[in-house]
């Protein structure tokens, strides 16, 4: 009797890891991450996302940098030399147009994670872009739109207002566009790789290496091939040839729809962030809970919102008591709880994730002022330097930039195909260093480049006293310490934004981390005023003066390095006490299945 009831208790643990066996080769067959296929279905892993489908959304982004620097670095000289504008007017122009490019992503990354969802986003968004060009090219071959209509460029003195008109509605435009492109096309290739797979998650670290590996691409041929067709074909011939590109691109991103996953919108991200931090507010006079065990969780099967269930963390304790359910809590109907009383601990980790965010993003600032310098003053320098290359070619002054992206694309490589390796063998860790790590690591680079370029600037000075013109390629170590800093420090701060925000927010994410270089830019001019400023009324004269030769910028740079320095310490303290995002994994009864199918062996 006895080896029957256990005859029979062994049956049904076996009958029950037969369950699990056929839920595993579910999971294996099907995508269980919130994510649909284009027919609104649970996806088939084996003929979605993925590579197959990420290099659909990887050709878009191409073109768009393509476009985006391709217009960008030299359209100050379009305006100085076409429209006729003053270096002021021009600068100002410019500022204007890049800053509120930098800021449009945060709307756009709201509405995608709001309402319209990353895919339909992105469609929206090429329309706009594509209008933006298309105008462009208008302007230049359509005589009565051009800078002076029929005027020759000899006797051309002041734009028509038609012109200068339908120029900044394409612009802002390609602003509108980017707005939408930036936060979404990134977090949308990121999706089609399932965090909950092995293998998907391992593709997914290398995503982030290979997307930046084709940005710098685009970034590459914009300020290179693009350039070039500007300075010595036309202006209308360039913008044609971004015009096409970019609706090809289009086209291609639309025809891998069938291979795509998509994250289905679920209402403001921003809303339960707010209801965490009222809840918490109207119970803060209540004892903190002793443990995340007493904290109210909405389990698997009462799942209604988009995102994973997270683990409670030691982290910002206060903001538990939003998921203590008091006398008030339990008198509503179960499932009927008021939502600005009553958080789920879920809610409330999402909203540590935020608060975390905070100090990662102040403490990057100072390496967007870096980034902000290679598009700024090194390209003024470069601009006064040698750039001849042989007897007759010179090289176009923008296409210095081009250095910075040739950093990083070496570094992205040998990171992916190296180091990373490397580091898994070595270490077990799948992603090869923490991303707070290798974030950590670039910021070293920026400080040693703005000591190359101090130093640089000293050689140039010297030379310029003498009468010499050195070379351009005195700029190439600067442009390419950076290059190897953004590889590890903007592709981290990249995979950082978009992995450690609520899973409801991960466009918004995206824009948060597109304004550190914006901020950086912001934080660029800010320092401009305050060290012209001090050294006015400390000094005989101005660390800027009226030309770069009268002016000290290897004191600025200097600066730079030295600030760059103390950040880096700072940050340093920030992330070795960080608290990353801690999913809930299933309860697998793997052990006690593999206990059974050992008993199967014994003879």
């Amino acid at each position: 009797m006895e080896m029957g009831r256990e005859s029979e208790k062994t049956k049904t643990q076996e009958e029950e890891c037969a369950d699990e066996e056929g839920k595993e080769k579910d999971k294996a067959k099907w995508v269980h991450d919130s994510s649909v296929d284009h027919w609104g279905r649970i996806p088939l892993r084996a003929s979605t996302g993925v590579w197959r489908a990420s290099l659909f959304i990887i050709t878009i982004e191409f073109s768009e940098r393509l476009s985006y620097f391709g217009i960008a670095t030299n359209l100050i000289t379009y305006l100085t030399s076409d429209m006729h504008q003053d270096i002021k007017t021009a600068a100002k122009n410019v500022n204007y147009w890049a800053g509120i490019t930098t800021m449009t992503p945060l709307l756009g990354g709201f509405l995608a994670d709001a309402y319209l969802g990353r895919f339909n986003m992105v469609i929206l968004s090429s329309f706009i872009y594509l209008v933006g060009l298309g105008l462009l090219t208008m302007t230049q071959y359509v005589s009565s739109l051009g800078p002076c209509r029929d005027l020759p460029s000899s006797k051309c003195k002041t734009p028509s207002t038609t012109h200068e008109a339908l120029l900044f509605l394409a612009l802002y435009c390609i602003s509108l566009g980017t707005g939408g492109y930036k936060p979404c096309l990134e977090s949308f290739g990121a999706d089609q790789f399932d965090d909950d797979h092995p293998e998907e998650r391992k593709k997914k670290m290398s995503y982030f290496n290979w997307w930046n590996f084709a940005l710098c691409s685009g970034l590459l041929f914009g300020v290179t091939v693009i350039v070039y067709l500007q300075d010595h074909v036309s202006w209308g011939v360039a913008d044609l040839v971004l015009t096409l590109t970019m609706a090809v691109t289009v086209m291609i991103f639309y025809l891998g729809k069938r291979f795509y996953r998509f994250r289905q919108s679920d209402g403001s991200p921003l809303t339960p962030l707010g209801q965490v931090l009222v809840a918490s507010l109207r119970k803060r006079k209540l004892s903190g809970p002793s443990n995340g065990d007493e904290l109210f969780k909405l389990r698997v099967t009462e799942k209604k919102v988009q995102g994973r269930l997270l683990e409670h963390t030691n982290r910002l304790r206060f903001l538990d008591k939003a998921a203590i359910m008091d006398e008030k809590d339990g008198e509503a109907p179960v499932g009927k709880y008021n939502p600005w009383r009553l958080a789920t601990l879920t809610q409330v980790e999402e909203a540590k994730l935020v608060l975390n965010m905070i100090p990662i993003w102040l403490t990057s600032q100072l390496f967007g002022v870096c980034v902000a310098q290679s598009a700024t003053f090194f390209v003024k320098q470069g601009q006064i330097m040698n750039r001849k290359l042989g007897k007759t070619f010179e090289i176009p002054q923008a296409s210095i930039y081009a250095l910075a992206a040739v950093g990083m694309i070496i570094s992205v490589t040998i990171y992916e195909k190296i180091i990373v390796p490397a580091l898994r063998r070595s270490t077990g860790n799948e992603r090869g260093l923490n991303i707070l790590k290798r974030i950590g690591i670039g910021m070293i680079f920026p400080v040693i480049a703005m000591a190359v370029a101090a130093l640089v600037e000293m050689k140039r000075l010297k030379s310029a006293n003498e009468g010499i013109i050195i070379s351009v390629f005195w700029l190439a170590p600067q442009y390419l310490i950076l290059g190897f800093g953004d590889g590890l420090t903007l592709v981290g701060l990249q995979e950082y934004f978009y992995d450690q925000v609520p899973d409801s927010m991960r466009s918004m994410g995206m824009a948060i981390y597109l304004s550190v270089i914006g901020g950086g830019s912001f934080l660029s001019s800010f320092l401009i005023i305050i060290a012209d400023r001090v050294t006015w009324e400390l000094g005989s004269k101005s660390w800027f003066g009226k030309t770069l030769n009268a002016s000290r910028l290897d004191n600025f740079y200097w600066l730079i390095s030295a600030l760059n320095g103390l950040n880096l310490c700072i940050y340093i303290l920030i992330a070795r006490n960080y608290t990353y995002k801690s999913v809930q994994r299933g309860d697998a009864s793997d052990d006690s299945c593999k206990d059974i199918e050992e008993l199967k062996y014994v003879p």
